[in-house]
């Protein structure tokens, strides 16, 4: 048996579609309860202390910290390169790990600190190796893209429609954004600006992905079209 307005597959006890919630009838066949399409089963739930799982994952994270710096005065004599190893460890438990120590992970404050835990390793690195690219290179595109990646992900947590507006919008403003980093990387590294070279080719295509989605937003039939063949 089929559904009449979307053409899946039913199974015969089936009441309604599933996927366009059209009612299902057959005068000829005798209605039955249908089978779930992902039958129950049950689990049993295992209590697990998340608190002391986390706090054995920080320990852990110690770990080569610890084993950089012993290695490092033994091959130096001095603190050289350790500090490269606490700023990645020191990045991924912000990103990982620390979120998982509350129940509310508002993406407003902890995508912020990942962006600035980036910073920061960026800045370290800038200063060891005298680089002179930090304030007017790296600091300036980490800022825009924690604008933009925090904006997408505060309004696609509290948004219940038009989402793919916001993707759209973070698509194109990322395009824009490799624009101003190759033209930052010109006044950084002092290149003569003959125009825009690697920076285009994404930021067309990222604009015209973003675009496409804005346009799926509006056309509100071919949204639902989408919708039935991709069963979403």
């Amino acid at each position: 048996m089929y559904c009449i307005n979307c053409g899946i597959e039913l199974s015969d006890g089936q009441k309604i579609c599933p996927i366009c919630q059209t009612r299902v009838y057959h005068p000829d066949l005798k209605k039955s309860d249908a089978l779930p399409t992902y039958p129950r089963r049950a689990f049993k739930s295992e209590e697990i202390n998340i608190r002391g799982l986390l706090f054995i994952v920080t320990l852990l994270h110690l770990i080569p910290i610890i084993f950089a710096l012993i290695l490092d005065l033994n091959l130096n004599g001095k603190i050289d390169w350790t500090g490269y190893v606490i700023g990645a460890v020191v990045l991924i438990y912000v990103s990982v790990v620390l979120p998982m120590w509350f129940k509310n992970k508002n993406p407003a404050v902890f995508v912020p600190a990942d962006f600035i835990a980036i910073a920061v390793l960026l800045w370290y690195v800038d200063f060891t190796v005298d680089g002179g690219w930090f304030w007017t290179l790296a600091l300036p595109v980490t800022g825009l893209a924690a604008v933009i990646v925090t904006g997408s992900a505060v309004l696609l947590r509290y948004l219940k429609h038009g989402r793919l507006f916001v993707i759209g919008g973070a698509f194109i403003l990322a395009g824009i954004t490799l624009l101003i980093m190759e033209h930052l990387m010109h006044i950084t590294l002092n290149i003569a600006h003959d125009g825009y070279v690697w920076s285009l080719y994404p930021m067309v295509f990222l604009a015209i992905m973003g675009i496409g989605l804005i346009v799926i937003e509006i056309v509100k039939p071919f949204k639902e079209s989408l919708k039935k063949i991709f069963f979403l």
